[in-house]
């Protein structure tokens, strides 16, 4: 029986410059036409799919990752025509051309913009955003499926299971998470054998010294921590529990101060080592906790912040889990895999689905201020619902007020 082409819900279009709207407000045409410039991948001549167009269906279909690639377009094209001449006839590209367009303009184009407007949005008033004067932020990566093509297979591999191999080619990634927002940001990507501290290297840099980083024991390494010390961070690592750390001080709230080296002849020599400062701490009454939990942080003054708030506060490090899980089962859906054919385009896919939930997590926070409300119980996924059904109910770009996409 044949496969019933996925759809968009039937009905009116003139409320689809809604999710236009989402998203050409977060990314502006000027930026992307810059990015476009910067890549030169700008159409240098009139096509059916100019290149800032194809950026922006590329993001689309993040919203839509159920439905098929023409309908998609179709629903991007309608909401542009809509706002620029209602009278023009909407010409839908096939699969062939759509690909042909994506594959014009390459995934570089999608990672520079994703870089350049992808960012931490807290503003002082945003709640649950802040511990003290440091903005929270996480670090951990997960993995994605993609299509079971031959090309993505041989680019990047798949994860071994009990018995032969995964049923799909899997891509790794480690973000950053901007606790108080769930804005993941800084993000890389690359094959699955790839290691996420390896990929975690290439996402420190989007730590600022106004911030505090959570990252689970198993980023916790000399040249790793010295990596994210040099962005003016501050840091709170869980460490793995065999980790020699000897008592060099001990502080008036239980902490105490100890040194890390960058080998064991450093260890043994006691040269080129850091001060840091450990909080051991036990968890009373939890069904299947560990016997000890041990965090390190760059923050030696016990006074700045306390041994007992760090331990409660680490926790934290949860919301990117919470970010993740948005991503991956309410953006993307539960059980879909990454629908491009090739690596260049899977890769631009990635950039394009990071891109999208920066899109609704921005649209969340700004709810959240106009409400004085937490962004955290604001539910992503009815944004996400409100987003494809497109309800009159965000005005990026006024119909009447404006003529392109700005």
């Amino acid at each position: 029986m044949a496969r019933r082409v996925a759809a968009l819900p039937a009905g009116s279009r003139i409320t689809d410059y809604i999710s236009l709207g989402v998203i050409s407000r977060t990314f502006p045409r000027a930026r992307v036409r810059g990015v476009l410039a910067a890549t030169d991948k700008a159409s240098v001549r009139q096509r059916d799919l100019p290149a800032h167009v194809v950026v922006y269906y590329v993001i689309a279909l993040a919203l839509y990752m159920q439905s098929s690639y023409r309908e998609v377009l179709r629903c991007l094209l309608e909401g542009i025509q809509w706002l620029l001449d209602p009278s023009a006839v909407v010409k839908v590209a096939g699969k062939s051309g759509i690909s042909q367009a994506r594959t014009r303009l390459g995934w570089e184009p999608l990672r520079q913009l994703h870089d350049a407007v992808v960012r931490p949005i807290a503003i002082g008033a945003t709640k649950d955003a802040w511990y003290r004067s440091w903005r929270l932020v996480s670090l951990d990566g997960s993995t994605l499926e993609v299509a079971d093509e031959l090309a993505n297979e041989a680019a990047f591999g798949r994860p071994g299971v009990s018995r032969g191999n995964s049923a799909y080619p899997q891509v790794r990634f480690v973000s950053l998470v901007e606790n108080g927002t769930h804005v993941l940001f800084g993000s890389r990507m690359a094959d699955y054998r790839t290691a996420e501290i390896t990929l975690a290297k290439g996402v420190l840099g989007g730590l600022h010294k106004d911030m505090l980083c959570l990252a689970d024991r198993i980023f916790f390494g000399f040249a790793l921590w010295s990596q994210a010390l040099d962005t003016g961070s501050a840091l709170l690592w869980r460490i793995k529990k065999n980790l020699r750390l000897a008592c060099a001080q001990r502080l008036p709230d239980g902490s105490y101060l100890s040194h890390i080296y960058p080998s064991q002849r450093a260890r043994q020599r006691q040269t080129d080592g850091m001060t840091v400062r450990v909080i051991e701490y036990r968890l009373a009454g939890v069904v299947d906790a560990e016997p000890i939990y041990r965090l390190v942080t760059s923050i030696l003054d016990h006074r700045a912040a306390p041994a007992q708030e760090l331990a409660a506060l680490y926790h934290e490090r949860w919301e990117i889990e919470t970010a993740l899980d948005e991503l991956k089962t309410h953006l993307r859906g539960g059980k879909i895999v990454l629908r491009s054919k090739t690596p260049d385009l899977v890769r631009q896919e990635f950039y394009g689905l990071m891109m999208a939930h920066f899109a609704i997590r921005n649209l969340i926070h700004e709810a959240a201020l106009k409400a004085d409300e937490d962004p955290h119980r604001l539910s992503f996924l009815h944004a996400v619902r409100v987003v494809r059904r497109k309800l009159p109910a965000f005005n990026a770009i006024p119909p009447s007020t404006q003529k392109g996409l700005s």
